[in-house]
Formats: structure tokens, C-alpha cells, sequence
């Protein structure tokens, strides 16, 4: 039996599992959790404290067909200085309510395009945040950087500002594949950004590359990667592509037929892996590489890996504030996402409360359960002398651990230590972590386990 027929056997190639970069995952969230919630959770915050903050800008000045992130397009600079102007207000209130002493682990811009902003209002922005939480020593400062949105004045601006990591979106280097998704950027123009970030003294560079994308075949991602190391980024996510035309509209410019088969897709993830591993990449969890120097790697190599909706990552900050329209904050106590659309977030910031809609209080096994499926999607492995710390019984944790050590024979193993994915079916970790899920997956519609 090929390794390809038992992935398939357990069904690799048909499933729709969540990512996992929550549990529960977002689509269990629900209408409980609002403003007075959340300001609750930020009060509850010890003083003193090191936290992550996620800022999310929601703006494009074109709209890839390939996204499915909470964007929109806009040819002006008007929408963008009054959302910065709404950010300004959100952070002034999380400043009345953030008790004193906070310092930040973590400082994250994201969207959308940060770097459609002008440098000025780079410059503001930067300022208004570090007045709040100012950055904790050896705190990382990082921002996603569209080369075809970028310049030398907003790269002065954000390395002023304290950017230490750039993360550069490339998603594939083949003209044809590049055209079918809407996204067209040249090699040349990426090494001059790339060059350009480094001249500024910026050395840390993650870049985003996918599979699974239209017209992608195994020699065509093979020259992508290729061309990719040779900007030697210091940690690559390798993300498989996922067409959800019916949750995003615009994925319905890219014609179904063009796409690879789930067969044809690991085959893809499989030529990009042996690349960056030839290059000595380390591999982290199921979709990202890292040097061996990285954080990221020491992380993992240490059992300190983490994920969230980033990803992976080697923040050990137990809170993870968003702000933003859409954005989603982790507390000890739970989940909280703000309004998704930019109109009602400015409007709930306006009258002065946060714009928190939705979200999830963790109750039960919750906290037992992710991390379980973190554990797996992270190090292939759970321990359960790490359990015992949860407040369940010993024979419940057995009973979960056994039913899926039974449920997934040959591709499992579990003993007296743990419970183990073996290195040949690690493919199917979001799979196997689905069997942990205690939440009614039916009526999310998720993306291709593979």
C-alpha cells in the first residue's frame, strides 16, 4: 500500500478540517461576547504585564483574486486616514482601560496592505501604539509588505518606527500563475524590495509562498522556491492555497478547471518541502520552515512552538490583543472579535465603546482540548504528563488519546509517554486534530485538508 493510497484511506484528499489557529475555531464564535466583555478582559490584565497586539488594515489598492482575507479596495488615500484616525481612538480607549506597566511582546500590522499608508501616517500610527504599550527589550516589530505597494520613504518610516521583521507576500513567481490570480509581481521587483529592507538594517524577512494554486505544476513551484531561497528569508510559510469561491466572490475570477487535484497538491507541498529542506530549512509544524537560527526554529526544537492566527509562533505572551475591524484578541478567559466591517467598527469607536460582536468564553475542556490540537499541529505530539495539568480525570484523557490511536491505525502511536503522529502521516494532522474538536464542524464550510 503507497503512502499516497493510506493518506487517502483517511481521507487526506477529501476532508474540509478547520487550520486550527484557534480552538474553538472562529466559526464557533458567537453573539456572547461583546464591548463590556472585552473591557472587562483588558481591566483584568496584570500590571506589568507583556502582551501581543495584532493591528489589522483592511485596504488594498487592488484586490487579488486569490485572497479570502477581510479586505477592499480603494484608489484614494481618504478611507485609509480616516480608518488610521479610527485605529487612533481604539487605541486611546484600550489606553483608559490597559492597566499600567504594559510592555509588548509582539507588534504586528497586517491586512489588507499596511504599506499603502504614507509614511506620515506610518509615522502616527506607529507613535499613537507606542505611546499606549511601548515595546518590551527584544520585542519584535513586524509588518506584511506588498512589494508592489512599497517604496523607500514608508520603508525609512516603518524601520524609524521600530519594524524589525518584514514579511513579504509572494505566493508564486510564474507569470501565467501570477495573471490567473490576480496578483502580478516580479521577481525583480521583490529582490529590489528585499534589498531595500535590508539596507535598512532589517534583517529578520518572512515571506509567504502557496501551493496549490492554478496551473501550478511540480516544475513550476520547484523554480518559485528556487528563486525565493535566493533571497535566504529567515522563515517561510508554505501555505496550500485555499479556493473558496463560495466564501470568497472574487476566487470566481480563477477558473475551477485550471486547478491541481488534491493528489496533484501534496505532490506540490511535497517538491517545495524537499527544497527548503535541501537548503537547510528546519521544518515547523505542517506548513512553515525556518533556519535553524530563526526564533521559530528554536521554538519548535525546544517544545515551545505556539500558533495563532498568524500561524506559528515563538511568543510566549499569554494575551494577544486585536485591534481593527474583524480583529480577534485571546485572553486567558477567551475569545473576542471586533466588528468585521470597517463602518460598523468606526461607528462603535465614535461612541466611544470597543466594537467587540462576537466571540467565546472558554468553559468545559476547552482549554484541554486546544491544547491538545496545538500540541499535534505544532510538534506532531502530545504528552500527557502535560495534560495532567487540566482539570479533567486521568481515565477521560486515556479515553480521548485511545479513541483516536484506534480511529487512525498505523498513523498513530501512542504509549505511556504520548501520543504521536508518525512522520509519514503527518499530513494528516489537521485531520487527527479534527478528532478533538468537540464543536459541530457541519456548518462551517473549511478548506481542503490538503
Amino acid at each position: 500500500m503507497t503512502q499516497y493510497t493510506q493518506l487517502a484511506r483517511f481521507g487526506l484528499f477529501d476532508a474540509r478540517v478547520p487550520r486550527y489557529t484557534s480552538y474553538p475555531t472562529a466559526p464557533q464564535f458567537a453573539g456572547g461576547v461583546g464591548p463590556l466583555q472585552f473591557t472587562r478582559w483588558i481591566e483584568d490584565i496584570p500590571e506589568g504585564s507583556t502582551i501581543s497586539l495584532y493591528l489589522h488594515v483592511p485596504f488594498c489598492r487592488r484586490l487579488c483574486w486569490f485572497c479570502a482575507c477581510r479586505t477592499q479596495g480603494t484608489s484614494s488615500d481618504a478611507p485609509v486616514i480616516a480608518y488610521v484616525k479610527t485605529l487612533q481612538a481604539e487605541l486611546e480607549l484600550l489606553a483608559h482601560h490597559l492597566p499600567q506597566g504594559v510592555h509588548l511582546s509582539r507588534l504586528h500590522w497586517g491586512g489588507g496592505t499596511p504599506t499603502l499608508m504614507e509614511p506620515g501616517l506610518i509615522r502616527d500610527l506607529a507613535g499613537s501604539i507606542l505611546e499606549v504599550a511601548p515595546l518590551a527589550p527584544g520585542a519584535e516589530f513586524s509588518v506584511e509588505i506588498d512589494p508592489n505597494e512599497v517604496d523607500a520613504a514608508r520603508l525609512d518610516a516603518l524601520a524609524a518606527a521600530g519594524m524589525n521583521r518584514a514579511s513579504i507576500g509572494v505566493q508564486d513567481f510564474d507569470p501565467e500563475i501570477q495573471k490567473t490570480i490576480g496578483r502580478e509581481q516580479s521577481f525583480a521587483l521583490t529582490r529590489d524590495v528585499v534589498d531595500m529592507i535590508r539596507a535598512r538594517g532589517i534583517t529578520s524577512l518572512n515571506a509567504d509562498i502557496l501551493f496549490g494554486l492554478p496551473h501550478q505544476t511540480g516544475p513550476r513551484i520547484a523554480e518559485s522556491v528556487q528563486k525565493l531561497l535566493s533571497f535566504s528569508p529567515d522563515r517561510v510559510a508554505l501555505y496550500g492555497y485555499a479556493h473558496v469561491p463560495w466564501m470568497s466572490r472574487r476566487q470566481q475570477m480563477i477558473p475551477a478547471e485550471a486547478m491541481p487535484t488534491p493528489h496533484d497538491r501534496l505532490h506540490l507541498f511535497e517538491v517545495a518541502q524537499e527544497l527548503f529542506l535541501a537548503d537547510g530549512y528546519q521544518a515547523i509544524g505542517i506548513d512553515h520552515f525556518a533556519k535553524p537560527a530563526d526564533g521559530l526554529a528554536v521554538a519548535a526544537r525546544s517544545g515551545h512552538l505556539r500558533r495563532n492566527f498568524q500561524g506559528y509562533t515563538d511568543d510566549s505572551a499569554p494575551i494577544l490583543v486585536g485591534l481593527g475591524a474583524s480583529s480577534i484578541s485571546r485572553f486567558p478567559q477567551g475569545y473576542a472579535q471586533n466588528a468585521a466591517g470597517t463602518a460598523d467598527h468606526t461607528r462603535a469607536i465614535r461612541a466611544g465603546q470597543f466594537s467587540t460582536h462576537r466571540g467565546h468564553v472558554f468553559a468545559g475542556q476547552d482549554l484541554l482540548r486546544a491544547r491538545i490540537i496545538e500540541a499535534l499541529m505544532s510538534d506532531f505530539r502530545v504528552d500527557r504528563a502535560e495534560l495532567a495539568g487540566f482539570a479533567t480525570s486521568v481515565v477521560e484523557v486515556d479515553a480521548m488519546l485511545s479513541r483516536v490511536a484506534r480511529a487512525f491505525p498505523g498513523m498513530v502511536v501512542l504509549d505511556d509517554e504520548a501520543l504521536r503522529i508518525l512522520d509519514q502521516a503527518q499530513p494528516l494532522a489537521r485531520v487527527i486534530a479534527r478528532e478533538f474538536d468537540a464543536y459541530d464542524q457541519t456548518k462551517a464550510q473549511h478548506s481542503a485538508a490538503i
